[in-house]
């Protein structure tokens, strides 16, 4: 059955309440702070893993562990590297694959948490939904060559007996953002995006004067993966990882775990909220939008160590597309944290 916009809210309250119920367990006996560092940097993506990092900014969550804490964006996945590469931050938010790629490169770096859960939607000016055969021959609109969304794709694609480079025409653009505006320039008929691109498409296209144009979320991604695997609707797609020192401190990893696993569940259970702060930082992003996405993405707090099985599937499935996509090798169970 075709994922509604109801079953996307239910799945955020039950986000919700499963981070709240974990974040008991975090607080309890947290290690007492014998420092506080004077500097934090975070960093994340405007999207549903980095909302939770400006909540926990502007709260003053890490406030124990650290004098200042600081908050950068990256925005396309060359600009993520370059941040890890260069130790410019001590907690990321990022894919779990391109963790586990640096991870094998060499960069000090543990996986503590997954948080989102898949946010991917083949987004279509026609209607739907549908699957992915449907759309075969189609042109479609496609960010990050290589990344997410393209890598999922692909692996979907091949699990349903299609070859992504074969049976559609792919047209690789550098981001969602620029996905979405050729939706909107209706230079494309399709494009597979992520949130908040598709929220922010969806009501872009609504409003003046792009009158008559409709947009609508034809195929979600997630339903696709599990229909293709036999697994649960949900991909491993994004979470929080420690580098360089920072990897090894059990203080602010117990911190930011509490504090990153409290922000989310505040997000969800407060879209408008979430929204307003994170459009405040981000001029680009328009707040009813970003809201939308809240409402719709699938986020939910998982320890790395507990969500260990979903990833290491992912990861297996990854690597037997392209070793390269993990960074040649599996992660050992040291990337592991949590």
């Amino acid at each position: 059955m075709p994922t509604t916009l109801a079953d996307h809210r239910r799945r955020r309250l039950l986000a919700a309440a499963a981070a709240a119920a974990v974040t008991p367990t975090l607080r309890a006996a947290p290690p007492a702070a014998t420092s506080r560092r004077p500097a934090l940097v975070l960093a994340g993506p405007p999207a549903a893993v980095g909302w939770p990092l400006i909540r926990m900014v502007d709260s003053g969550a890490l406030a124990a562990v650290a004098e200042r804490v600081e908050l950068r964006f990256w925005k396309d996945p060359d600009q993520l590297r370059l941040l890890a590469l260069g130790g410019q931050a001590e907690v990321l938010a990022l894919p779990t694959n391109v963790a586990a790629m640096l991870h094998a490169r060499g960069v000090k770096l543990r996986l503590v948490n997954v948080a989102t859960w898949g946010v991917l939607w083949l987004v279509s000016r026609t209607p739907g939904p549908r699957t992915l055969a449907d759309f075969r021959g189609a042109e479609i609109a496609m960010p990050f060559r290589g990344d997410m969304p393209d890598i999922v794709f692909r692996l979907v694609a091949a699990r349903q007996g299609l070859d992504a480079l074969r049976d559609f025409r792919l047209r690789y653009v550098a981001s969602p953002f620029d996905a979405m505006q050729l939706l909107l320039l209706r230079q494309v008929e399709h494009a597979l995006l992520s949130e908040p691109a598709v929220s922010l498409g969806i009501r872009r296209a609504g409003a003046l004067p792009l009158v008559g144009l409709t947009l609508h979320r034809a195929v979600d991604l997630q339903q696709e993966w599990g229909r293709a695997f036999g697994r649960a609707p949900r991909i491993p797609q994004a979470g929080i990882a420690l580098l360089g020192a920072a990897a090894d401190d059990a203080v602010l990893t117990a911190a930011v775990q509490r504090a990153y696993a409290e922000a989310l569940a505040g997000c969800e259970a407060a879209p408008d909220a979430c929204a307003a702060t994170a459009a405040a930082r981000q001029p680009m992003l328009d707040a009813a939008a970003v809201a939308d996405s809240i409402r719709a993405d699938n986020t939910a707090f998982a320890t790395a160590q507990a969500a260990r099985a979903e990833l290491e599937f992912f990861f297996d499935q990854l690597h037997r597309q392209d070793p390269g996509l993990v960074g040649g090798r599996l992660p050992p169970s040291t990337f592991y944290g949590g």
